[in-house]
């Protein structure tokens, strides 16, 4: 199914999305946290904060700083590399799917209800 979607439709789907997950009670976070958790959740793993911090054009402080909110919430957690002690591997949890799969059924019933007119 194609769908035209005007710049204001999509403005306004992100805001009825958005409004959704504040409804919900859904984690309050960041543009830059939800690039990073979509990333973990995206992309094959391993992630490691180095890779992230590449991926995503930032500092590896800034994905250190995202991480600890996101780990406080259970989206994710962070383990040593046992190869390389110096690498810190984030691991995906089921909560972090849960929340990720919440935001894709937003999206796709959002998309749904722009189809319908």
């Amino acid at each position: 199914m194609a769908l035209e979607m005007k710049p204001g439709q999509a403005l306004f789907m992100w805001r009825d999305v958005n409004l959704a997950q504040v409804r919900a009670g859904a984690p309050d976070l960041s543009s830059r946290q939800y690039a990073i958790l979509m990333t973990i959740y995206l992309d094959l793993p391993p992630h490691t904060v180095r890779g992230l911090a590449e991926k995503l054009n930032v500092t590896k402080p800034v994905i250190t700083r995202a991480l600890d909110t996101m780990g406080k919430l259970g989206l994710v957690t962070r383990e040593r590399d046992p190869l390389d002690r110096r690498n810190v591997i984030i691991k995906r949890t089921v909560a972090g799917a849960q929340a990720v799969d919440h935001l894709a059924g937003l999206i796709v019933a959002n998309l749904r209800e722009l189809a319908r007119g």
